[in-house]
């Protein structure tokens, strides 16, 4: 009696969760990376504004923190939910240039940057600057691991002691011109990501972008610089 030949059965390759798959497309990825964006810049303007209370004395920058302390579980989780924005948003950049490294593996011999600006293309060197002063700020005003004179709970003395220090308050006004052109870009890029398609002058994306820069970092800015003219003290 005959048998028929038995075909071997392969197993049918199980598709990609289609969720996965676009956040994983170049326009996930920029999604991603703009979501993030958004969550990590209102933090960094409403940071400024708390910090603005030093101009106001010890008493009231000593009273916004512990406000801030208030509430452990909503710190915590306001501070987990920075770090998985932080993560995310690396997370995305470190994929799309991945992607886009793969799609062109040998640079161009001559490279044309009319539509780049030099916020977009020191975008490489502003992002890890960044992240090492974030770093270096828990490490100073938050935790006092690297303040000499740290006092917990006494948050203008830290402020105030700390950026008396001039390699360290040049340090910070050094991050912030990083800041700057990072924000810059990002928020520029946060419009042409959305669909809004942007000219690169005179749109509204890039006067918004440009306000919300200059607000965020002349803020910042305004406290090392009052602190190393003695203006506050």
């Amino acid at each position: 009696m005959a048998t028929a030949a038995s075909t071997p059965i392969v197993a049918a390759k199980r598709p990609r969760n289609r969720l996965v798959q676009v956040l994983l497309s170049s326009i996930g990825l920029k999604l991603v990376m703009a979501l993030t964006g958004v969550m990590l810049s209102g933090f960094v303007l409403g940071h400024m504004a708390g910090n603005l209370k030093t101009f106001e004395g010890s008493e009231a920058l000593n009273a916004y923190g512990r406000l801030l302390r208030f509430e452990p579980a909503l710190l915590w989780g306001a501070r987990l939910s920075l770090l998985i924005a932080v993560g995310l948003h690396i997370w995305a950049y470190l994929m799309l240039t991945r992607t886009q490294l793969a799609a062109r593996p040998i640079e161009y011999r001559q490279t044309a940057r009319r539509e780049s600006t030099f916020a977009s293309r020191s975008m490489r060197l502003t992002g890890p600057l960044v992240l090492a002063f974030i770093i270096f700020h828990l490490l100073h005003l938050t935790t006092g691991t690297v303040h000499p004179s740290y006092k917990e709970g006494d948050v203008y003395h830290n402020v105030v002691s700390g950026l008396q220090v001039v390699p360290v308050a040049l340090f910070y006004l050094l991050a912030l011109a990083a800041l700057a052109t990072h924000l810059w870009h990002g928020v520029w890029s946060l419009f042409q990501t959305l669909g809004a398609n942007q000219p690169r002058y005179g749109s509204f994306g890039r006067k918004f972008a440009t306000v919300f820069t200059a607000v965020v970092v002349l803020g910042f800015a305004a406290i090392p610089l009052s602190i190393l003219a003695g203006l506050v003290k």
